[in-house]
């Protein structure tokens, strides 16, 4: 409550108070709560000439304010909210992932740290081509591949998600195809996703070549299955990635429900700090051979968010409003 309750004084008080302008008013009370000693529930207020008792003393009037707590004794319960807050964000919003390889290079370095999005898929938004996205080892695609042992603190900074995690197997690479696609590499390239030759010139590794002439998955025609995606390293020739594990259970394919989420910044080093946007050659006309699954719920968070402001830009107005209406009466 911003505004002190103070007890009014008798009409024929003031009027006296009037006819002495030698004699000072005593300033009103700022507590605020409601004095119980006010003059006008029974004469209980100071008398003509006398000042005003001491209300902040022990026996009578309203109860001393508490004193505050100490900075060291609120510390713990601080850092206990904080905590839970940092899982709540690693679990449902964002999460920071390191990375470990070139093989997304010039995109993204060894040693970068980017931040995913883990919200959008709870709505049940799917990858769309050309996003960098991280997600768990589908079948045992990083099989050899050394995993570093953490320290004690680097395990709990990683579980609340203010590190990234070295346990997990998860992998960062880009989207290429999508269910229902079909993706083509013949010779040295251009790629092609339903028969449309990609630009890449803006992502893939100065010197490499959009294919890879080989004969351990380099040349492929593949059509993507529903609830999958396609994906391939930037770093062409640097990149074991989806036309190298066709072998596998799921022959090269990613599961959706393997994904963790969409790679949208790099956050450090800060001389790197920059968004990760999708090329403009997924958007030329034609590639879709068809609507995407989840393409119609790609907005839902946006949408929400939309959804959710309208309430509140109401209410706020409405509150100004009636605050002016305060004013004015």
């Amino acid at each position: 409550m911003g505004d002190a309750a103070v007890g009014a004084r008798s009409g024929r008080e003031g009027e006296e108070r009037r006819g002495r302008p030698g004699e000072a008013a005593y300033p009103a009370a700022d507590d605020p709560v409601t004095s119980g000693n006010d003059s006008s529930a029974g004469g209980g207020g100071p008398r003509d000439g006398q000042p005003p008792t001491d209300q902040g003393g022990s026996g009578h009037g309203s109860p001393r304010a508490k004193q505050p707590r100490s900075f060291w004794k609120e510390l713990p319960i601080l850092i206990g909210i904080a905590l839970v807050l940092a899982l709540l964000i690693k679990t449902f919003l964002v999460q920071a992932f390191s990375i470990p390889s070139d093989s997304m290079q010039n995109t993204l370095q060894r040693g970068d740290r980017v931040l995913v999005d883990k919200l959008t898929p709870w709505f049940g938004s799917e990858p769309e081509r050309g996003e960098v996205v991280v997600f768990h080892d589908p079948d045992n695609w990083l099989a050899g591949e050394p995993t570093p042992e953490p320290n004690a603190l680097q395990k709990v900074l990683s579980w609340i998600g203010l590190m990234p995690s070295a346990e997990e197997k998860d992998l960062i690479k880009r989207v290429i195809g999508v269910g229902g696609d079909t993706v083509e590499c013949k010779g040295t390239g251009p790629l092609k996703v339903n028969g449309k030759a990609l630009n890449e010139s803006s992502y893939v590794y100065p010197g490499n070549t959009p294919c890879s002439q080989d004969d351990q998955g380099g040349q492929f025609k593949v059509k993507v299955p529903e609830g999958h995606i396609w994906v391939m390293g930037d770093h062409r020739q640097n990149s074991r990635d989806s036309r190298y594990n066709q072998a596998d259970e799921n022959e090269g394919f990613v599961p959706v429900d393997k994904v963790v989420g969409r790679a949208v910044v790099v956050a450090w080093p800060l001389d790197r700090l920059t968004n990760l946007p999708v090329p403009d050659t997924f958007d030329q006309p034609g590639l879709n051979a068809s609507s995407p699954p989840g393409a119609a719920l790609s907005l839902a968070p946006q949408g929400l968010a939309l959804a959710g402001a309208v309430p509140l830009v109401l209410w706020r107005r409405r509150w100004s409003g009636a605050g002016e209406d305060r004013e004015e009466s």
